[in-house]
């Protein structure tokens, strides 16, 4: 399945527009909760062990936006957006969520 931010696929003409696609991914508060705890990781500024899972998130979110548009018959996914919301009481989870267009290309 071919991906994009863009609205169209370099050298490719969309055929037909399938409708919006998502995906979605919740973490609970207990991630935050490990993570901090074993945030000896951090080096040069970064914390690996939550950029692996903040990376996981985004990966889950959009194997299910693909998956949805190659339900739909897609050829591909176009205008992509990635969202992070936090949710819930305190802001206790954080929502990564995926969205774009699901088109067939000629």
């Amino acid at each position: 399945m071919l991906t994009a931010t863009t609205p169209t696929i370099a050298e490719r003409q969309t055929r037909q527009t399938l409708g919006v696609v998502s995906g979605e991914v919740i973490l609970g508060a207990n991630i935050f909760r490990d993570l901090f705890a074993g945030i000896r990781d951090i080096v040069g500024g970064r914390a690996a062990s939550y950029e692996s899972v903040l990376r996981q998130a985004r990966e889950g979110a959009m194997k299910e936006m693909i998956d949805e548009a190659t339900r739909q018959g897609a050829d591909a996914v176009v205008g992509i957006d990635i969202d992070y919301e936090t949710l819930g009481a305190n802001n206790g989870m954080l929502m990564v969520t995926a969205t774009g267009t699901a088109v067939k290309l000629g």
